[in-house]
């Protein structure tokens, strides 16, 4: 994300809004917080943080935001399970919680799940500080919002009746794989990947490994044509 230099004039005078950040990196967090969270600039105040799913449901329960900040893999079942355990939330009345997803996937699975769960909106991470301010009060104000195309998968979701047809290939992947395959699909270098999802180069060759072995493929171009043979990529 780039610097939110225009925020002020997004947010307006006298707007303000209560934000929790859910993201398990650390460091992405931290980025967010100093982007987004200069209150007499944006109007956005951080109110909490959280890395996984139980600290998340904790902090959003004592704090009562009216936006969080959820991000769509984390550790203890992922963002559809901090939606489900805060349904209660989403549902009061006169202060709801509402959620809006910030998330590296752009994947359609990913973007139908969460909105599903009571999600307002699906933003990428590739957003800048200025649309994620303007994005957090509209969420705020009740509207959806999504990132380009994203809003399509939800309308095709929707309109249809058809369950979506099971791939056992890809459900033995993990999420951390999938977003991996999806990024060396598209011709990312393993140092990309690392940088975009905020882990070490060791640890991207790890689980392009896993996910060749899982899969039964010899390389990456493999791995690349039977992404885009399922349209992944």
């Amino acid at each position: 994300m780039t610097e939110a230099t225009e925020a002020t004039q997004e947010s307006g005078p006298g707007r303000h809004v209560r934000v929790v950040l859910v993201d398990d990196h650390r460091m992405f967090r931290t980025g967010v917080q100093a982007e987004i969270g200069r209150t007499e600039t944006t109007g956005v105040e951080v109110v909490g943080e959280a890395a996984d799913v139980d600290q998340a449901v904790t902090v959003i329960t004592a704090t009562r935001p009216e936006v969080v900040l959820l991000d769509v893999h984390l550790p203890g079942g992922g963002g559809v399970e901090v939606l489900r355990r805060s349904a209660p939330l989403m549902a009061d009345a006169e202060n709801p919680v509402r959620f809006l997803a910030l998330s590296v996937s752009d994947a359609a699975e990913d973007v139908i799940g969460v909105i599903r769960g009571g999600a307002r909106g699906y933003v990428t991470k590739t957003i800048t500080g200025t649309d994620l301010v303007d994005s957090i009060f509209r969420v705020q104000e009740g509207d959806a919002v999504f990132s380009p195309r994203l809003a399509g998968f939800v309308l095709d979701a929707f309109a249809s009746t058809d369950a979506p047809p099971v791939d056992e290939d890809l459900d033995r992947l993990t999420q951390r794989e999938r977003e991996v395959l999806r990024l060396i699909a598209r011709g990312y270098a393993y140092k990309e990947i690392a940088k975009q999802l905020f882990i070490s180069v060791k640890t991207v060759e790890s689980h392009v490994s896993a996910v060749l072995r899982k899969l039964q493929l010899s390389n990456r171009h493999e791995l690349t044509r039977w992404a885009t043979a399922r349209r992944l990529v």
